[in-house]
């Protein structure tokens, strides 16, 4: 069975490339800054800041 796309096939491909390579990108860049966000967040624990999230009701 094959597809056949038209006279718009080369559109079509190279449409469908560029969304998956934007993609991949973003995906990418995502874990890349999930990654610089844990570290910081290592960072500021370790000199001594700690997150409102993870206190109890009691340490307030």
């Amino acid at each position: 069975m094959t597809m056949s796309l038209g006279p718009y096939a080369s559109f079509i491909v190279t449409s469908y490339a560029l969304v998956a390579a934007i993609v991949l990108i973003l995906i990418g860049w995502i874990a890349l800054d999930y990654r610089h966000q844990k570290e910081r967040l290592r960072e500021l624990e370790a000199s001594g800041v700690t997150r409102r999230s993870g206190r109890q009701a009691t340490d307030i």
